[in-house]
């Protein structure tokens, strides 16, 4: 199983949808982690959010999880079958289980 602790591996502090808000954003998490993580993935990957400082907005989970189905291609079901994520508030997954199941992929014209 592949692990990603968000706040040792990534930022306490994840903020902002895009790399325009600033350095720890969902954009930056999703291409730098989850992309490696999931792409080839045939094991489970686990993301915890311990250790986070702060509360993580809807936008940015919306961006990084979602986004890997809109602007990344991973299929949902496979996203679906091999995510876990680790967190004390159930929201994390809920918003997430969410926006991976409301994301389309980006059409190319």
């Amino acid at each position: 199983m592949n692990k990603i602790l968000i706040s040792k591996q990534f930022s306490k502090t994840p903020f902002g949808r895009y790399a325009s808000d600033g350095p720890n954003s969902a954009e930056r998490f999703r291409k730098e982690c989850l992309v490696p993580a999931f792409l080839n993935a045939t094991a489970p990957v686990e993301v915890d959010f311990d250790g986070i400082s702060l509360a993580i907005g809807s936008s940015f989970l919306e961006e990084a999880f979602g986004g890997l189905v809109r602007k990344e291609g991973i299929d949902k079901d496979k996203l679906k079958k091999l995510l876990i994520v680790k967190s004390e508030l159930p929201f994390y997954k809920q918003q997430i289980s969410r926006f991976i199941d409301k994301a389309e992929p980006d059409r190319v014209t």
